[in-house]
């Protein structure tokens, strides 16, 4: 049986010679190709851990936010039930924790529930730090769905890049392989014929 850690050190040397190797039929576009997709590679987990950071920054981020606002309740000072507008506009007056009554607006952002409610009806709405509606916090299993989500799409944006990168890059590759290819062929190919 093999010990894995010794394996693992001769990784670095495989790659190392499958690069700098001395082979007689691998042409400079493959050593060329080899450091494209090892270099794609690199960027690839790259790519992916700067995903997975970003989407915990943003769960932590939403988390903070969430930790942040208070729960109250506000009575509406106007009917709701005109509204239609997505941002439209109710008076509301609501109690800060520390007891203080205050009267502002209300959105269908910040209190979805004031559509078609009646003026003098109770509806529960969030309060940041300063006293001013926000919009609800999302639940847990929201913050986590969103930040997988984004962690996803950002990897496989990172992916469908890095790919296209690639064909660009094997393609340019593969016609000067066709080239070289050409020019020895028209170099040889004259003294293969002239025998028949």
């Amino acid at each position: 049986m093999r010990d894995p850690a010794r394996r693992a050190g001769r990784l670095p040397w495989r790659l190392a010679r499958r690069l700098l190797g001395r082979n007689e039929l691998r042409r400079p576009a493959d050593r060329i190709e080899t450091v494209v997709i090892f270099s794609l590679a690199a960027a690839f987990l790259t790519a992916a851990v700067a995903a997975g950071c970003f989407a915990r920054h943003l769960y932590q981020s939403q988390h903070a936010t969430a930790a942040g606002l208070r729960p109250a309740v506000a009575v509406l000072s106007q009917p709701g039930s005109g509204i239609t507008a997505p941002a439209a506009a109710v008076g509301a007056r609501w109690r800060l924790p520390s007891g203080t009554e205050r009267s502002g607006t209300l959105t269908t952002v910040t209190a979805p529930a004031i559509y078609y409610a009646p003026a003098g009806t109770s509806i529960r709405i969030w309060l940041d730090r300063s006293g001013e509606p926000a919009a609800p916090p999302s639940s847990s299993d929201d913050m986590i769905f969103l930040a997988l989500i984004v962690g996803f799409t950002i990897t496989a944006g990172a992916t469908v890049v890095l790919v296209l990168c690639y064909s660009f890059c094997r393609m340019v590759l593969d016609r000067h392989r066709l080239a070289a290819w050409e020019s020895a062929w028209a170099a040889v190919g004259p003294r293969w014929t002239s025998h028949r």
